[in-house]
């Protein structure tokens, strides 16, 4: 199974993908792991985001795309950045799209910290790499 982490933050979309199980991983696409928009994005810009996502999940051959729960509310509201390529991918994702919170995530530290052995050391990649882990089987 090959499973796309997406971390939505501001204006862009951090992404890591991961094929295999949560067992046996490896990364893929190490290269490309940020798209996104401008602050005022214009029907081009948004064109362009759309042509690349889909452009990447079928050279990857993405099965499936696993996004961060936004908080909307309370003491850290995500933007209006986050809610567009949310929106976005909504929209045109050619799989399956599956929301994940961050309770989720810490719930699975506790349990399978060891098996994460391929996360980045960057903050933004290892939330989306987080996410990557929680879609394989």
């Amino acid at each position: 199974m090959i499973v796309a982490g997406i971390f939505l933050t501001g204006n862009e979309a951090r992404i890591v993908t991961l094929s295999g199980s949560k067992n046996q991983h490896t990364r893929i696409s190490l290269k490309f792991h940020k798209l996104g928009l401008p602050d005022n994005p214009i029907q081009d810009d948004v064109e362009i985001f759309c042509q690349t996502f889909k452009s990447y999940c079928k050279d990857v051959s993405v099965n499936k795309v696993i996004i961060n729960r936004r908080p909307t509310n309370g003491k850290f509201p995500r933007g209006a950045g986050t809610f567009i390529i949310e929106g976005i991918i909504l929209t045109i994702s050619p799989v399956p799209i599956e929301f994940i919170s961050p309770n989720t995530i810490k719930a699975t530290d506790k349990r399978e910290l060891e098996l994460k052995t391929e996360k980045p050391t960057t903050a933004d990649l290892g939330v989306a790499y987080d996410l990557a882990f929680e879609g394989l089987n």
